[in-house]
């Protein structure tokens, strides 16, 4: 059953995945103009869920192997998957990573971002946020039919490893479409030439995290929520993109 979700999308899949997309992109912009000081994760997330509604999608993540929100909502040291609780608050300077799947028709799409809450006295925080938003560029810039896995992951860590960020290991972009999750796995570090090579008509989430320490993370008490090690802050930027014949075309952009 995996396999077959992983072969090559069909025209209508494609259509309804670019509708997916651009509800996610949308609803991301609604997101940023909401995101002030003070406002809680989950206020967060019942925003994005009802704007999702409003489109006509549906929040991918909400009820997703029980996770209690449509919205992920991670931050500082919070790499990924972060619970938007009522509790957790969003405070001048943080950095605050948010990764939402949208549903349309059938068809998921996946995107993420990390923003700096209010303002930085740090320097080192928008350069983590900048560089690995470029990682994530560099990736989509390999991208087209016939791209090995290894050459989208070379070009993200090469970005990372010049700069001398930490590169989460642990957790990799992916095949998404029929499902959040699918084959192949897209790890943020390898090899050009290696692993599978990828057709058009292939959809596929690109997603660096970068840390400012070292790469290791563990998963907190509630289940979800992963962290570095060192506690060192993190950045997170993540696209749902489509193989074309000679590219690539970013499905989670407006």
């Amino acid at each position: 059953m995996t396999t077959m979700m992983t072969l090559v999308k069909t025209p209508q899949e494609i259509e309804n995945m670019r509708k997916s997309g651009q509800i996610l992109a949308m609803v991301f912009a609604h997101l940023r103009k909401k995101l002030k000081i003070g406002i809680s994760a989950k206020e967060l997330s019942d925003i994005a869920n009802q704007e999702i509604r409003a489109l006509g999608g549906e929040a991918s993540f909400l009820g997703y192997q029980g996770f209690p929100g449509a919205l992920c909502v991670s931050l500082n040291d919070e790499v990924v998957h972060g619970i938007p609780s009522s509790q957790k608050f969003i405070k001048e300077g943080d950095i605050v990573s948010l990764d939402l799947g949208v549903t349309y028709q059938g068809m998921i799409t996946d995107s993420a971002f990390s923003m700096i809450a209010g303002k930085s006295s740090n320097p080192r925080l928008e350069q983590l946020l900048l560089f690995t938003e470029q990682s994530l560029s560099a990736g989509i810039d390999t991208i087209k039919d016939g791209v090995a896995v290894g050459d989208i992951s070379a070009a993200i860590e090469g970005v990372l490893s010049k700069n001398k960020y930490g590169i989460v290991r642990d957790l990799v972009g992916h095949g998404v479409g029929h499902q959040v999750h699918e084959e192949p796995n897209i790890p943020n570090y390898g090899h050009k030439g290696g692993g599978l090579h990828l057709r058009a008509g292939m959809t596929i989430a690109i997603e660096p995290m970068a840390t400012l320490g070292g790469d290791d993370v563990y998963v907190s008490n509630d289940g979800w929520t992963v962290l570095t090690s060192d506690q060192s802050l993190s950045a997170h930027f993540e696209h749902t993109i489509l193989i074309t014949p000679d590219g690539a075309e970013i499905l989670t952009i407006i």
